[in-house]
């Protein structure tokens, strides 16, 4: 299954070379026994990443309660 955000969802790809922040355009399920995939367009770079789940985080909303 392939979902589009829309709108974009800000969120933080956690890498070995510290946390980047992106905008998450499309998620995709392979099913069962796969990790989601999150298509991401890093903020510094303009680089188009395909993320898996365990290595996306929501950024912080303080509107949301997210701190």
């Amino acid at each position: 299954m392939m979902l589009q955000l829309d709108p974009p969802m800000p969120v933080v790809i956690n890498t070995d070379g510290g946390p980047l922040k992106a905008f998450a355009h499309v998620l995709l399920d392979y099913g069962f026994e796969h990790d989601l995939m999150w298509v991401c367009f890093m903020d510094d770079s303009r680089e188009c990443w395909t993320v898996s789940n365990r290595h996306v985080r929501a950024q912080t909303n303080l509107t949301a309660g997210r701190a």
